[in-house]
């Protein structure tokens, strides 16, 4: 492009003769119908300018043109070839000025013939191949004399070097010691949140344990028991039970030993479901206030993660605020469209602003990234908000900050927003129904724990089902070819093999068996990875949901066989 002629010649057939010639002497050529084509052209490359006089009023009134005239390099005059239309007589001033204020000027008066327009032209491209090699050889000498330049920056910076060595050995020791001082300590935390997470996640499962068979042993009695004064009794133990159920799912967030469960959650109800825990998290001394939408706020979220991401911010205004202060969790829905980090639609916000001592600019950047605090050693794990941002990400949510020293800080979680009215209302049932299959249907339970074991294998013989248990792995691996069941409920959790090795060695020995895995603690990366996506049953359950569970599974079951 830098050695083809332009062309702009607006009236008649005068551009495609200029081409023609110019053809005729091998020299490229581009005609450019318009001034805005012409100036585009003219920034891509060009060697000259062939024009009309009839086109410089309306080129030469185009401010572009002559600024890019102006904004040429030292080496660069470009030339321009007009054709102008002989006059008697000289040229008016005003005339005579607008042609020389394109500079590197040739004037053509027409009629004129093919070889003087040719050499012209080729007069004005070797001009133009001189500007060139001028060009090449001024940055020639600007490369030699950059290079001049470091080589002496480089002499003078060894010559530096070599004074400060001497100096510098010792203050690299001391960093490199102190380096790995920090990344010893770095370490040890690490190391003792990973220890502390495996003791939570195993007192949190054993703890759920007991509390599924406290819980299901509670239903048997307000089954079994006749007098009426016994089922409040009933309920409000079973309530308790909730509640811990609540505490051991916290315990296994915070060991990464839960898988997220999404479903329909109507985030003002849960808030509120929550707000005597949040004011017992954060003390007597912090003011805690709700504003909650009146919109029924819903989304398709893991309701006990967002708790736990809800608690965590509670946790760290209230580190934030060591003389008190006040809390507030607001919500509200909102349509964003024009965020480049998420879809556009409609979202429910969920935000936590307290009044403490805010975050500096400088740390604000780094608050979401894994272990990073600004607390002591020992006084904090970082964990708290990675968690919440992470929880965010993988429910389809983002997590916003804003924050200023003396002025609090501000966290928004905001999640798309579900159809509330598209939540099937299911009713609690005091009395486990009877299946259709459950005569004609066995199952095989595998659990460790015998009291668990118990309280399972009872409620299924309740319902109806055919029951038959083991203790561990390898003895439901033993009776699978005596048993033949239909059904296999197992725990993850077990002590010779995980409930994810039986139903791949199950599944080996006797075919495609329906599965549930009935679990509190279970690292579902292992069971996809063995077992493909069986149907979960979070522990505590009741017998109802287990009645469902197993009913709905054998139903799946015999519609694959009939298809």
């Amino acid at each position: 492009m830098d050695l083809r002629v332009l062309i702009h010649a607006p009236r008649g057939r005068d551009g495609n003769v200029v081409q023609t010639v110019l053809s005729g002497q091998g020299i490229p050529s581009l005609v450019c119908a318009g001034e805005d084509e012409l100036i585009a052209a003219l920034q891509q490359g060009a060697a000259a300018v062939i024009l009309t006089e009839e086109a410089l009023p309306q080129l030469l009134s185009d401010d572009r043109l002559l600024a890019w005239l102006k904004q040429q390099p030292p080496w660069s005059d470009f030339p321009f070839v007009v054709l102008a239309t002989k006059r008697e007589g000289r040229r008016a001033d005003n005339d005579f000025h607008s042609l020389h204020s394109l500079g590197n000027l040739v004037l053509l008066e027409r009629p004129l013939n093919p070889e003087t327009l040719a050499s012209a032209a080729e007069s004005a491209v070797r001009a133009r191949r001189r500007q060139y090699a001028a060009r090449e050889h001024l940055e020639e000498l600007k490369r030699t004399r950059s290079e001049l330049e470091g080589l002496n920056g480089e002499l003078e910076d060894r010559i530096l070097m070599r004074t400060r060595e001497l100096a510098s050995a010792n203050d690299r020791l001391m960093k490199e010691i102190n380096e790995r001082e920090r990344a010893q300590q770095a370490l040890t935390q690490v190391q003792k949140m990973e220890a502390i997470g495996r003791l939570t996640g195993g007192i949190a499962h054993d703890f759920n344990n007991l509390l599924h068979v406290v819980n299901m042993n509670l239903e048997l009695v307000s089954l079994y028991a006749k007098e009426e004064k016994v089922k409040p009794v009933v309920e409000r133990a079973k309530s308790a039970a909730r509640r811990g159920a609540r505490l051991t799912n916290q315990l296994l967030s915070f060991a990464r030993s839960q898988s997220l469960l999404p479903k329909l959650t109507r985030v003002n109800q849960l808030i509120l479901g929550m707000k005597d825990l949040l004011e017992i998290s954060v003390g007597s001394g912090v003011e805690v206030e709700l504003d909650l939408c009146e919109e029924d706020a819903a989304v398709v979220l893991d309701p006990s993660q967002l708790e736990m991401a809800i608690l965590n911010l509670a946790v760290n205004s209230r580190d934030a605020m060591p003389e008190g202060g006040k809390l507030k969790i607001a919500t509200g829905t909102r349509y964003l469209d024009e965020d480049p980090d998420i879809e556009p639609g409609d979202y429910v916000l969920i935000c936590a602003t307290d009044s403490g001592s805010g975050i500096p600019s400088n740390i604000l950047p780094k608050v979401f990234d894994p272990f990073f605090t600004t607390k002591p050693v020992g006084t904090g794990t970082g964990l708290g908000l990675s968690q919440v941002y992470g929880f965010t990400r993988q429910s389809s949510g983002i997590t916003r900050i804003r924050s200023a020293e003396g002025q609090g800080t501000t966290v928004e979680m905001l999640f798309p927003q579900a159809d509330a009215e598209g939540e099937e209302a299911t009713a609690v049932r005091q009395q486990p129904e009877v299946p259709a299959l459950a005569g004609a249907c066995h199952i095989l339970v595998v659990e460790d724990d015998p009291d668990v074991r118990r309280v399972i294998v009872e409620c299924l013989s309740l319902i109806g089902y055919k029951v038959t248990e083991a203790a561990n792995g390898s003895e439901a691996l033993a009776q699978l070819a005596a048993v033949k069941p239909d059904l296999l409920v197992v725990d993850y959790a077990m002590p010779d093999m995980t409930g994810a090795e039986v139903i791949s060695e199950a599944r080996k020995l006797v075919g495609n068996l329906p599965v549930i895995l009935a679990t509190g603690y279970a690292d579902m990366a292992a069971v996809e990875r063995l077992a493909g996506k069986p149907r979960i049953l979070r522990k505590p359950f009741d017998i109802a949901q287990l009645g469902d569970a197993v009913s709905g599974v054998l139903e799946e079951a015999k519609d694959r066989a009939v298809a």
